[in-house]
């Protein structure tokens, strides 16, 4: 019997593949748990449409972010916080700090999740910041610590 699966199913496949197993463990596991629906014609052509639809949204969420790496790589930002004596900073630069700078400056909205820091920033100076507003795309921000 031919079911498209549901969910993932550990020895079987993954969800929205279509895989041919024995009647009864169709009937008596996959269906009766909700881990499956029998592929009839219908059935496989909404899942071949659902499949086709997302990766349209994939393919539209790649291109604005290769938009977004664009701007990012054109624009840097200046972050004024608070130093001691010798320049050092009180603590370190956080991530959510480089956001909200990003957007009172250029009026990007950026997730501090998506920015990159390889190491802290701690002391005044210009660093070049990695931001990956997507999964394969990456861009350089230039950020300009200063004192307060």
């Amino acid at each position: 019997m031919k079911v498209i699966l549901l969910k993932d199913v550990k020895g079987q496949g993954k969800k929205d593949d279509i895989i041919n197993v024995s009647d009864g463990y169709a009937r008596n596991f996959l269906l009766k748990n909700g881990l499956a629906k029998e592929a009839t014609s219908t059935n496989i052509n909404s899942v071949n449409i659902a499949k086709k639809a997302e990766e349209h949204r994939k393919a539209v969420e790649k291109a604005e972010a290769l938009e977004l790496a664009k701007k990012i790589n054109e624009i840097s930002v200046t972050v004024k916080i608070k130093v001691g004596e010798t320049g050092k900073l009180f603590g370190a630069l956080n991530t959510q700090a480089i956001s909200d700078a990003i957007k009172a400056q250029h009026g990007l909205e950026i997730d501090k999740k998506k920015i990159v820091l390889a190491e802290p920033i701690k002391s005044v100076g210009v660093y070049t910041v990695t931001v990956k507003p997507y999964a394969e795309v990456s861009a350089k921000l230039k950020v300009t610590v200063a004192a307060l």
